[in-house]
């Protein structure tokens, strides 16, 4: 029969089992995101007319495959801060490790960016996140929320509060010009008094 077990035969799950995992970031090709399973494979792949058709285009405009790549990576990268919520000071390297571990995830050495230091001082550089470094060399990142219906509300509460504040400082000018005339009057009774 030659298909001994077929679907559950161990090599068929074997297959299956290397298929489904990541593989090794040398033998991943971002431009066709084809990821092979050995260096054999990746060297076939070179080769293969689809992959030099793509390296074709990419000479054409190197720029902005370079551009989209990094979008990608940056939209990744900033969805899993994002939810991590505002007040999370999240390590780089663990976001890191969450983006790349989705198979067919950008790779960061497809981007600008070479490094993820790199990377992560850009997102402090165009305020996307508050990033910080510890005393080890470790850099940490914290997620601005950019949102402009979140940026409306916390300008509606600043000014919200501004306005209890002037409430507040009329209300007690109002008090305090109450009790200056009530002095006043007290002053003029008594001197009123004593000229009687």
């Amino acid at each position: 029969d030659g298909k001994a077990g077929g679907f559950l035969a161990p090599k068929a799950i074997s297959n299956r089992m290397k298929a489904k995992g990541l593989t090794k970031l040398r033998w991943y090709c971002q431009l066709c995101e084809k990821a092979c399973r050995d260096e054999n494979g990746y060297k076939c792949h070179m080769m293969s007319e689809s992959h030099l058709r793509q390296v074709r285009v990419f000479a054409e405009k190197p720029g902005s495959f370079i551009e989209q790549y990094s979008r990608e990576f940056d939209n990744a990268f900033m969805e899993i801060l994002k939810r991590k919520g505002e007040n999370v000071r999240s390590k780089a390297t663990t976001l890191w490790h969450e983006v790349i571990a989705e198979r067919h995830h950008t790779h960061l050495n497809s981007t600008r960016w070479l490094t993820l230091t790199s990377y992560v001082k850009y997102l402090g550089k165009e305020g996307k996140a508050h990033v910080d470094q510890d005393e080890e060399g470790k850099w940490y990142v914290r997620y601005i929320n950019r949102d402009p219906e979140v940026l409306r509300r916390q300008e509606a509460l600043a000014k919200k509060a501004r306005m209890d504040i002037d409430d507040a400082e009329r209300a007690a000018r109002m008090v305090e010009a109450q009790a200056e005339q009530a002095r006043r009057l007290l002053r003029e009774r008594g001197l009123g008094e004593e000229e009687e």
